[in-house]
This record gives structure tokens, sequence and C-alpha cells, in this order.
């Protein structure tokens, strides 16, 4: 089964990048620093008006874990051990994030992460860093798991 077969509302993309409504922005090879974009679905609030802390996560995730491929030029991906994170302020329904994705360390068996999502006018809504372990990237067909 292709691939856009498996996953035809994803255009190819991960199912969660399809659903965090990730875009890839840039990349910076001598920062190891990936760009991305994100636009706030009304199904990633809360009655607060904002995003819900998991979801954050979810897009911090997806910006660090970019930047980890981008570095690796597709071969590999994190798989978390863990991920800290320091919520800021609310991140309104309909925002447009700004996401930037670092690696600040990649060994042969750890790598060390850290992300932060922006508005577009640069304020900062939250935070994060993360260690994980280096894996073969996966597919729709393979895990990456082994």
């Amino acid at each position: 089964m292709s691939e856009e077969a498996f996953y035809p509302d994803d255009a190819g993309q991960s199912p969660h990048t399809a659903l965090l409504g990730s875009q890839f922005v840039g990349w910076d090879e001598t920062t190891l620093t990936a760009t991305m974009r994100f636009t706030v679905k009304r199904e990633m609030t809360t009655w607060r008006g904002g995003v819900q802390g998991g979801l954050v996560a979810g897009y911090l995730d997806d910006v660090m874990g970019y930047a980890f491929v981008a570095a690796t030029g597709g071969e590999l991906a994190p798989l978390n051990l863990d991920i800290s994170m320091t919520l800021i302020r609310l991140i309104p329904e309909g925002a447009t994030l700004i996401g930037k994705g670092r690696v600040v360390k990649a060994g042969r068996r750890v790598v060390f992460l850290e992300g932060e999502l922006l508005a577009e006018d640069g304020t900062i809504y939250a935070r994060s860093t993360s260690t994980a372990l280096p894996t073969p990237r996966p597919t729709p067909t393979t895990t990456g798991m082994g």
C-alpha cells in the first residue's frame, strides 16, 4: 500500500504533523535550528480559550524532532526519554506560532534538544528541552524501532 493510500488526508506527512498543522519553514545548518509554523486549531484548545498544555508539548516535540531529523539529513529521528516544558503564557485559538527547535548535542546514544514557541512578533509562549535516543526515522511502513 502506498504512503498516500495509507494516510490519504496527510499527503505523506506523519499523522501527528497533519493534526498539528505543521509547516516546515527552514533549517539553519550553522546553529542546527529548525523553524516551523503552526496555526492553532480550535480542536487544540480548552474552555479557557488556549491550547491545552499537553498539546503545547506536541508542538514543541514536533519542532525539536524536525531539528534532529534535519541535522541527520533525514536518516534519524529522536525517540524521547524526557521532555521538560515551561508554559509562559496562554496560546490563543487561531494564533500563528513560530517554532524553533535546536540540536544542542547529538551523540551516538543520546541527543539533547531545545525548543520554543513564539508569536509572530517574538513574544515567547513556551520553552522546552528534551533528552532522546537517536533511532532510524520511521515511515508509514516501519517504526524505526528495529
